[in-house]
């Protein structure tokens, strides 16, 4: 057995019991900004599934997104109360939301994918990969000539969280690569 697949491991007994190491990190997780750029992913064996390098040009954003349905700002008037509807469901995951919102604050990069590091009471917190599109090892690497060649992933919903909610791919195993329309139809 290979060293990623006991880093695995140990990440997913960890989340199973929800030790004290990762309470520690939530609440320190907590007090930093929003989208915080970090030094190294927090799931190394998760984050090389992905695609991620240890090289130049390869970043790495903790993005903290708020739990719970979107509310709506109450209407003013004109409207029955009873029919003012306040908390709607998202129609983007909190995946995709947390992959735009780096997208926008680093707009020179690109989204290579993301991934679930843990979650509190009101937050959720994802690692977003991100690739520097104008860095020559970048440029130059052709594993991610795809992703620095196409613009704005994050926003298309081209990333892996983006093709869930678009339909495209399933959680569930035994429907991969077949969209929601297809399943449908057979």
């Amino acid at each position: 057995m290979g060293a990623y697949k006991y880093i695995k491991e140990s990440f997913q007994e960890g989340y199973k019991e929800r030790s004290n190491v990762l309470k520690a990190r939530m609440v320190d997780w907590n007090s930093q900004p929003p989208i915080n750029r970090i030094e190294k992913p927090t799931n190394i064996a998760r984050a090389r599934e992905l695609g991620y390098k240890d090289k130049q040009g390869v970043i790495v954003i903790r993005a903290r997104i708020k739990k719970g349905l979107r509310k709506r700002a109450k209407p003013r008037g004109g409207r029955k109360p009873s029919k003012s509807g306040r908390f709607f469901s998202r129609r983007k995951s909190l995946q995709a939301i947390a992959e735009d919102r780096s997208s926008r604050a680093y707009s020179n990069c690109e989204v290579l994918n993301s991934y679930y590091v843990g979650e509190d009471g009101r937050s959720k917190y994802y690692e977003i990969i991100l690739l520097d599109r104008s860095h020559p090892s970048i440029t130059n690497d052709r594993s991610y000539s795809e992703v620095v060649d196409s613009r704005g992933r994050a926003f298309r919903g081209l990333t892996a969280a983006g093709k869930r909610h678009r339909g495209i791919i399933s959680r569930d195993r035994t429907r991969m690569g077949t969209s929601v329309r297809q399943m449908e139809r057979s």
